[in-house]
C-alpha cells in the first residue's frame, strides 16, 4: 500500500494556507493528530472549488474532474499519482474510512461551475450545496471522531448556501422557471438567505448536545457575519461579491473556538 510521504501533507498545508486561508485557521484548533489530515480534505475541497477560475474552458474542467475521478476511483491500487493533493487524499480515505461515492459526488457537482447554465431549481441548489460543503463538514467530523450528529449537515448545507448567495454569479440562484427580473432574483435571494438561516440555527442548536468534535464546526463559524450583509443588501451583481475583512473572519473564528464550536 502507497503511503503519502509527510512532504505530500506539508504541500496541501501550504496550499491551503494560500487556497482558502478561513479553512486553514479552522484547522488550527482541531487536535493535532488529525490536523494534517484534515489539510488534505480541504485541500482537495479547495483544489476542485477553484478549476473554473484556472481554466480557459469548461471542457479543460471537465478534463480535470475526470482525472481527479479516475483518481479516485483508483483508490486500492498500489499506485502513485505524482500529485501530493491526491496521494495525500487517498492515504486519509483509506486510513479513515471515508465513503468514496461522496467525493465522487463532490466531483460531478462541480461541473455544475464550468458552465453558464442557470441552477434550475432549488432542490438542485440544496443537492450542490449537500455535496461540496456539507459533505466535508461531516468528513472532517469523522477524522475529528465526532458521534453522529445532524450538526455538522445541517452547518455545510448554511455554508454552501451562503458561499453561493455571496457570490456576483446570478446563476445560482435558482427561479424554478419563474421569470427573470431583479425583483425575481431578490425575493428569492431573500428566500434562500432565510432557509441558510434556519440550517444555521439547526446547526448550532444541535451542536449543544455534542460531546466531541465541536473543531468540525469552525468553517461554518464565518455564516452570520456573511449572512448579516446578505440580509442588508438588495441583490444586484454589479455590487460585486460579498466580503468581510480578513480580521473580523479571524476574530469570529477564534471565538468559536474558545466556545467549542458556532
Amino acid at each position: 500500500m502507497t503511503v503519502a510521504m509527510p512532504d505530500h501533507f506539508d504541500h496541501c498545508e501550504a496550499n491551503l494556507r494560500k487556497q482558502d486561508r478561513d479553512l486553514w485557521l479552522a484547522c488550527l484548533f482541531a487536535p493535532a493528530t488529525v490536523r494534517r489530515d484534515l489539510h488534505a480534505i480541504y485541500a482537495f475541497v479547495s483544489e476542485i472549488r477553484d478549476i473554473r477560475a484556472k481554466v480557459s474552458q469548461p471542457l479543460l474542467g471537465e478534463m480535470r474532474l475526470r482525472w481527479w475521478s479516475d483518481t479516485l476511483e483508483s483508490l486500492n491500487l498500489d499506485v502513485a499519482h505524482a500529485h501530493p493533493v491526491a496521494d495525500a487524499l487517498r492515504d486519509v480515505m483509506r486510513r479513515n474510512a471515508l465513503p468514496r461515492e461522496e467525493f465522487l459526488r463532490l466531483l460531478e457537482a462541480h461541473i455544475f461551475d464550468l458552465y453558464d447554465d442557470p441552477m434550475p431549481t432549488r432542490a438542485a441548489l440544496e443537492s450542490y450545496c449537500r455535496s461540496t460543503c456539507a459533505a466535508p463538514i461531516e468528513w472532517a467530523a469523522k477524522i475529528i471522531g465526532a458521534p453522529p450528529s445532524n450538526a455538522f449537515h445541517d452547518a455545510g448545507m448554511a455554508l454552501g448556501l451562503t458561499r453561493t448567495l455571496c457570490a456576483s454569479d446570478q446563476k445560482f440562484i435558482p427561479l424554478d422557471g419563474s421569470p427573470t427580473s431583479p425583483q425575481d432574483y431578490s425575493k428569492v435571494r431573500r428566500q434562500l438567505i432565510k432557509l441558510a438561516q434556519d440550517y444555521y440555527q439547526r446547526a448550532l442548536h444541535a451542536s449543544g448536545a455534542l460531546t466531541s468534535g465541536r473543531e468540525a464546526l469552525l468553517p461554518a463559524s464565518v455564516i452570520p457575519l456573511f449572512l448579516e450583509q446578505l440580509a442588508q443588501r438588495d441583490y444586484d451583481p454589479a455590487q460585486g461579491p460579498i466580503t468581510i475583512s480578513p480580521l473580523r473572519r479571524q476574530w469570529r473564528l477564534w471565538r468559536a473556538a474558545r466556545n467549542y464550536g458556532l
